[in-house]
């Protein structure tokens, strides 16, 4: 069984993205998209903004409004100020993604919560058969976090606030740009005030990256195929009340399951924490919860199942990883 992902409205295999970095290089792209909504398999990219900048000095921009095949509803018009109008002429995102794609060549990108950005690029690039996006890149929110962990939130409008930045027009993709790059500068400050070096940032760092569930592999060749878990796509939400998270993922693994950090087409299974199962019968439901609940609707191959009955599943095919 090939397990394909579902990515930009078709189905493609896993992205190929290029290294997040732990790095803050002084020859980069800076770049941030407007988008119809947060699901780059339903949504749509309609502004893209981009610097360039050499020694930490901008050299180039970039900067384009796209015209959406579906009406920009009122929610991202009061979000973003871009209405219907200002792109009823622009050019389709066929036309402007070779012209990005040409600007940012391959320099290092950066973006505040990047990945977001990314995949939505990464997916229309497929999507048009223009090949992939493989650039390495340096997320800004990340580096808050490490840097700024007094702060309670790390969105870009936190941090302007706290670096005393103006983000008077944010939310358009070149103001975004601009506000980003003064942070991302405002922190490569902080980081030479904290450590002696580059690479002692680095590495002291380095090890603390967040473990994607999908990197988790079997630690055994001994798997009973008939089990419930074996070739098929699992994610969990919410807090598991007897296992860490990691733990239980592991256990799939260990089953022949396929981990997942998210819910998409592909999922079989999503599990929930028992205080997460608790809250869904009185109408509080999570993000995955939701989108699970809808695919299923579609008739998508997906099932939802409480914490205890993944303990069922567990206890009855019990796998033993490698020692």
């Amino acid at each position: 069984m090939e397990i394909r992902i579902s990515f930009g409205k078709t189905e493609r295999t896993q992205r190929k993205k290029g290294c997040s970095l732990l790095d803050f290089p002084s020859n980069y792209v800076l770049f941030d998209i407007e988008t119809t909504g947060l699901d780059p398999e339903y949504d749509e990219i309609i502004e893209i903004g981009a610097i360039k900048v050499n020694n930490y000095e901008v050299v180039d921009e970039f900067h384009s409004l796209i015209k959406p095949n579906e009406k920009i509803d009122e929610f991202i018009t009061d979000l973003t100020g871009i209405t219907n109008e200002m792109v009823e002429n622009a050019p389709n995102i066929e036309d402007v993604l070779p012209n990005f794609i040409n600007f940012i060549g391959d320099s290092i990108l950066i973006g505040h919560n990047v990945n977001f950005d990314i995949n939505f690029i990464y997916d229309e690039m497929v999507n048009l058969d223009l090949g992939i996006v493989n650039n390495d890149y340096v997320d800004t929110m990340r580096l808050s976090r490490i840097l700024l962990p007094e702060l309670l939130h790390h969105r870009l409008k936190d941090l302007a606030e706290f670096y005393e930045i103006s983000s008077e027009g944010s939310h358009r993709a070149l103001k975004d740009v601009q506000i980003t790059n003064d942070v991302y500068l405002k922190l490569y400050e902080e980081m030479k005030n904290k450590y002696s070096t580059l690479d002692e940032f680095a590495k002291e760092h380095k090890n603390k990256v967040h473990v994607k569930f999908s990197d988790i592999k079997a630690q055994t060749d001994d798997i009973d195929e008939s089990n419930p878990f074996y070739n098929k796509s699992v994610a969990i939400t919410g807090t598991l009340e007897r296992m860490q998270r990691k733990d239980a993922m592991q256990q799939i693994a260990n089953l022949g399951g396929i981990c997942q950090d998210t819910v998409n087409k592909e999922t079989n299974y999503l599990i929930l924490g028992n205080n997460d199962y608790n809250s869904q019968l009185h109408g509080k439901k999570s993000n995955k919860l939701i989108k699970a609940e809808n695919l299923k609707l579609k008739g998508n191959d997906i099932e939802i199942i409480s914490e205890n009955v993944f303990y069922d599943i567990l206890d009855e095919y019990e796998v033993k990883g490698d020692e």
